[in-house]
């Protein structure tokens, strides 16, 4: 039965969010390197906007100074934030919802009602929101590959896989923080605004970081900086940094494991 397997049940209640997610981000990736023809033609653009000292434009463009190139263009205009904010986007809501959402619709006591332990129950809970988030990401890398062949960019298609594995972990990492809060203390909203704080100030601290120096050094605080600064599309995945946002997930996977284990339940 369903029922008895969460890690099914889970992914079969996502299967509609799912689909219209694939559909959104496939259709911006697609649509958005539809452009890179153009820009490719424009080679001055790179004089111009390298000569652009508007703290905005580096938040929101990094240190990219070669716009035109292939690598320049979907760093900008797709994974150094659009991309990745609709990984955490998609990440928190489903990780909010895995245990909080489901607390407080009263359908936590439903499903435990079933012949399995907690642990079981949060354990295939938060593999299968793991699995959500990477068959996104294996989606998104569709398109980009797909993306790339219509308008004859020249792109590895392993860099793109790269950096769509580095962001699908980056939004595992802020998952796994909605996750937590809403397996300690079954409130939904909160684990989804205490997710949103620390992706926000996360994405600042790393994009402020070079261009203000005392905060520099505490840059390696986020996850940000472990998803881009080794910029794995032109680089190549960098596994120790990938080895951090491993260990995160697995950090906060194991104390929502133990928080839910121990809390008193919302339910009835």
């Amino acid at each position: 039965m369903m029922l008895s397997n969460v890690f099914v049940k889970s992914l079969w209640d996502q299967k509609r969010s799912l689909a219209w997610w694939c559909l959104g981000i496939g259709s911006l990736i697609i649509i958005t390197m539809l452009f890179y023809p153009a820009m490719r033609e424009m080679p001055e653009l790179n004089e111009i906007l390298a000569a652009d000292e508007n703290p905005i434009m580096k938040v929101f463009a990094g240190d990219i100074t070669d716009f035109t190139s292939p690598e320049g263009f979907v760093n900008s205009q797709l994974l150094l934030f659009i991309v990745p904010l609709l990984y955490i986007g998609f990440a928190v809501g489903i990780g909010s919802g895995s245990i909080a959402g489901e607390e407080e619709k009263g359908t936590l006591d439903f499903l435990l009602a079933h012949p399995l332990t907690r642990e079981t129950a949060i354990v295939q809970k938060f593999i299968a929101m793991n699995f959500a988030v990477a068959f996104i990401g294996v989606f998104a890398w569709a398109s980009l590959v797909i993306g790339a062949a219509i308008v004859d960019m020249e792109i590895g298609y392993s860099r793109l896989a790269a950096a769509t594995f580095s962001g699908v972990l980056l939004g595992i990492t802020y998952g796994g923080i909605a996750f937590f809060f809403g397996a300690a203390f079954g409130k939904r909203n909160s684990s989804i605004g205490v997710a949103a704080a620390l992706g926000i100030g996360g994405y600042l601290l790393n994009a402020l970081g070079p261009m203000v120096g005392w905060l520099k050094p505490f840059t390696k605080i986020s996850p940000f900086y472990y998803y881009s600064s080794s910029d794995p599309l032109t680089n190549g995945l960098d596994w120790s940094h990938m080895a951090v946002l491993l260990v995160v997930i697995l950090l906060l996977g194991g104390m929502a494991i133990l928080s839910f284990k121990r809390r008193d339940l919302a339910v009835g």
